[in-house]
């Protein structure tokens, strides 16, 4: 039995400690193996993770860390990249109870939060009030308060704002003692010997903290000393950046400040990335908000993944500043936009006032460190040397260096950062799966470490040195100061106690590290073809940004919905993935509970496909789970039953009065569905009394263009009336639509329930009617998006290799793809119609919905898009045990928006999007070919 499943005789007495101490605490296999990483390279299972509610728990667990010698990490949203938020003993997660804004002084502009409190939460409670909280990392969606304040994050506007730490105002402390501790413009309250302490550290090593500290703005490496020296002490400033290895936080006062109201970006243009970090300084002289670096190497990754119109227009060059200029009045800040652009700094420059478009460019650099998950090689990319930072003059001729190290260990790497504050971020294809890669990695960080220490910078801009550079530390300070840093956690933490192997006798940079070796599984079903095969590759996409953890609709996005649904780790893309994570080691098999915990509501709806940075699929591997766990063996009811609905809807086309009676018969009803697996409180979509394939005709061509129209099990069985519009428009656009020979099926709800070898076997049989028309150049049109994305793209998944699955992939088409190709057609005037748009998750995160966008826009209807999920995901919402929150992810954007305009017309273009619409608002949604086809 692995590791991971047997618990010591020591994790079971802490884990009775904090029972009997009342707290609520995780200690399942599942749960220790999700909390054993954050965004870093490192993996340290936690013997439990506490949660707690209210500051006496926190207290409780520090009493029990004491009294069982264990030690105590504190977490927020868990994205932390150095290692900073992983421990051995108790993991506090902050994130889940503690997370409250609980005071706003408007007049003081300052507000008091729980250390849990997501810096977005805040931002949303302050607004109203007309001030915001100054930094704003990247991960501002879901990181937290404290996790900030812990790094000491920065953030792209730091030019303006500052670090977190000028932008608290005091703090609540416990101490490893159980000591509370107060700070703040007051003064410190509590524990005085403590201080005392620290002040007789600093104090015996006076001329090191008042020479080798505060050098430059990013100079965030090791403690701040400089906040110590006696003729400036402000403990507050101390101990922000941190790391949670002196205190435990608790209560946090940050400051608030007035946002500028008029903001307009330029960016500028140069040939590499080098020449960007040069013309920093001069960029900064005009006075931005915040001037951040990009390498077209990252771009190229955006672009290869999400197409071509993934990034907007941008000026011609190898490598780009986003330059931010921000005022109170538009003329005063155009103005100064226009003499920047004009400035010559540059090799060509595009002023950008379009919010909109602003807010694109903005996702694109906020997603840096997801998209830096995959090389400019291809290969997967590791943080540990994501954060470092010089002083901004000399910013130009260290990336320079930098790219020499990183071609002399035979890497690639795509920088991007806040170059306006000499920071840079990037990621590396460290070949940690090689024999000997921790190896080359302890090397390479060794260089880097005395690169950065000869232009005197700082090994950490803003993420922390957590576990991937506390080592190397020494490469940046004297022994004096390395002395010092020991003597002030002594002062606090004299037992080690608190976030032990950071900063203070480290733990070395290359121990514990996660995607260390290979992870080969053999007989999967998916083919992972751009993870060479492998599903450790795969999971290991996951960096743990935690972008899942956020709500996404603002940006049309789907990703999570589960997590926003439950606000548990287990139900999020990450989650999901550290616990396949732990399968592909071994230490956990297909069939564990906390496998399928985790999985269980996974609505499979791709979200993460599109929306998560590193592109990672927990939809496929969900059916990989499944597969694997049920290969051979009894699978739950729901699997034979909605799982082959298309096989059962061919039976029931028949005699589809008959089947409908059979549902709808009290006792006899509720029994059927029982036996299938369907919750009661569903209502079950009707047969339709005549499938679309028996009363299909085609007629002549007359001049017409072929279309062979793919009628799916759906469409066939339960809305023939859809196919039917979808006919007239087609005809009506020119096209003459005719049926493939037989009856044909995707495979979609097998792939769905993990009965993947039955898929395969249906998805050939398909593709082999398909082929020959795909071959003749003929467009193969879907109706049902879910069914049209599986031979787009799980057909690669499921048959690689297969040059007739290739040509039907690549022949496959949506309605509006399809209409936009056409010269000649133009869509009915809708002008004065208000629509609500759902699009279907896979239409979203696989197709694309821009072509649809594009086509309701000339229609002159007034269209409302939704973003997420409707809830339903095919058979996941109808499953018993998932009614709760396929309701719950509906009301997150489908049910306000249906509420807020009853009149609407309700857009959904898949099946199941409509059966959520009619089952929760007994309301009628059309799909694209219906909308179409008004008369």
């Amino acid at each position: 039995m692995s590791n991971m499943l047997l618990m010591s005789d020591q994790s079971s007495s802490v884990v009775a400690a904090l029972d009997r101490a009342g707290l609520e605490v995780r200690s399942d296999a599942g749960t220790r193996g999700m909390y054993a990483s954050d965004a870093s390279l490192y993996r340290i299972l936690p013997l439990a993770v506490v949660r707690p509610r209210h500051v006496d728990e926190v207290a409780a667990a520090l009493a029990v860390a004491r009294e069982t010698g264990v030690p105590l990490t504190s977490r927020g949203a868990g994205t932390s990249v150095a290692g900073n938020a992983v421990g051995r003993g108790i993991v506090l997660d902050f994130s889940r109870h503690l997370n409250r804004v609980l005071e706003i002084d408007p007049d003081a502009r300052t507000a008091v939060v729980e250390p849990g409190t997501v810096h977005a939460v805040l931002q949303k409670a302050v607004m109203p009030h007309g001030v915001r909280f100054g930094p704003d990392p990247s991960t501002h969606p879901r990181c937290t308060i404290g996790g900030m304040i812990g790094n000491n994050a920065c953030g792209s506007r730091s030019l303006a704002y500052g670090r977190t730490s000028d932008n608290v105002a005091g703090l609540e402390l416990l101490t490893a003692a159980g000591e509370r501790l107060t700070t703040g413009p007051a003064g410190v309250h509590g524990a005085g010997q403590v201080i005392d302490d620290v002040r007789a550290a600093v104090g015996a090593h006076l001329a090191t903290a008042r020479t080798e500290f505060d050098r430059f703005g990013r100079q965030v490496s090791g403690y701040a000393v400089q906040h110590l020296l006696p003729e400036r002490f402000d403990l507050t400033r101390a101990l922000v950046g941190s790391e949670g290895t002196l205190a435990v936080i608790t209560r946090a006062t940050v400051k608030l400040v007035v946002d500028s109201p008029v903001r307009v970006v330029v960016v500028l243009g140069f040939r590499d990335i080098v020449a960007a970090g040069e013309a920093a300084p001069a960029v900064v002289a005009h006075g931005p908000t915040s001037c951040e670096g990009l390498d077209s190497r990252l771009l190229d990754v955006l672009r290869a993944r999400r197409g071509p119109d993934a990034v907007p227009p941008l000026p011609r060059g190898g490598a780009w500043l986003f330059v931010e200029l921000a005022g109170d009045e538009a003329g005063e800040v155009a103005a100064r936009a226009q003499r920047l652009a004009a400035a010559g700094i540059a090799d060509d420059a595009l002023v950008v006032t379009d919010p909109a478009v602003q807010a694109r460019l903005w996702r694109i650099r906020e997603d840096g460190a997801g998209l830096a998950g995959r090389a400019p090689s291809d290969k997967p990319a590791w943080p540990g040397w994501e954060d470092a930072a010089v002083p901004p003059q000399r910013l130009g001729a260290y990336l320079a260096r930098f790219d020499e190290l990183v071609a002399s260990y035979d890497m690639t790497s795509a920088p991007f950062g806040h170059f306006g504050d000499g920071c840079m971020h990037v990621r590396l294809d460290l070949p940690l799966d090689q024999p000997g890669g921790t190896k080359i990695m302890r090397e390479f960080l060794t260089d880097a470490a005395r690169l950065v220490g000869e232009f005197g910078g700082s090994l950490s801009g803003e993420h922390g040195d957590g576990r991937a550079r506390s080592e190397l530390l020494p490469h940046m300070y004297s022994p004096e100061a390395i002395a010092l840093f020991a003597g002030i956690k002594h002062a606090f933490d004299p037992g080690n106690l608190l976030n032990p192997g950071v900063l203070v006798d480290p733990d070395p940079i290359d121990a514990d590290v996660r995607p260390a070796g290979r992870f080969p599984l053999k007989q999967l079903a998916m083919a992972y073809p751009h993870d060479d095969g492998e599903l450790g590759q795969a999971v290991h996409r996951c960096t743990g940004v935690g972008k899942c953890r956020a709500d996404n609709s603002a940006a049309g996005g789907v990703m999570c919905p589960s997590y926003l649904a439950t606000r548990e780790e287990k139900d999020s893309t990450r989650g999901r993935a550290r616990v396949l994570q732990e399968v592909v080691r071994g230490e956990l098999p297909w069939s564990h509970p906390s496998v399928h915990d985790a999985m269980d509501l996974c609505l499979s709806c791709k979200g993460c496909a599109s929306d998560c940075p590193t592109g990672i699929d927990m939809a496929t591997y969900k059916s990989e789970v499944l597969h694997q766990t049920y290969r051979g063996k009894l699978r739950p009811r729901s699997h034979y039953t909605l799982g082959k609905l298309p096989f059962w809807a061919r039976l029931a086309g028949w005699t589809p009065r008959l089947a409908n009676l059979a549902i709808r018969v009290p006792v006899l009803g509720p029994f059927f569905l029982w036996l299938a697996g369907v919750d009661k409180r569903r209502s079950v979509p009707a047969f339709a009394r005549r499938p679309f394939r028996r009363t299909f005709v085609k007629t002549a061509a007359e001049g017409r263009k072929p279309v062979v129209l793919f009628a799916d099990s759906f469409s066939d069985a339960f809305s023939p009336e859809v196919a039917e519009a979808t006919v007239r428009v087609l005809r009506a656009a020119g096209y003459e639509p005719r049926l493939p020979s037989g009856s044909i099926c995707c495979g979609l709800t097998w792939i769905t329930t993990g009965q993947l070898d039955a898929a395969k076997k249906i998805l050939s049989r398909t593709v082999a009617a398909l082929a020959a028309d795909a071959r003749a150049g003929i467009p193969i049109v879907g109706i049902e998006p879910s069914c049209t994305a599986v031979l787009r793209s799980d057909v690669h998944e499921l048959l690689p290799g297969d040059a007739d699955a290739e040509a039907v992939a690549g022949s496959v088409r949506t309605l509006a793809e399809l209409l936009a190709q056409t010269p000649g057609w133009t869509p009915p005037d809708l002008s004065g119609v208000d629509v609500i748009a759902q699009p279907h998750c896979h239409h979203h995160a696989v197709l694309g919905w821009k072509a649809d966008a594009d086509l309701l826009a000339a229609t002159g209807a007034q269209v409302r898009r939704l973003a997420g999920c409707c809830g339903l995901a095919g058979n996941f919402g109808v499953e018993l045990g998932h009614y709760e929150v396929s309701v719950a992810v509906a009301e997150q954007n489908l049910l306000p928006a249906l509420d807020a305009a009853p009149d609407a017309v309700v857009l959904a273009d898949g099946f199941s999007c409509r059966t959520q619409v009619a089952d929760l608002r007994d309301r009628p949604a059309v799909h694209l070919a219906q909308l179409l086809d008004r008369r």
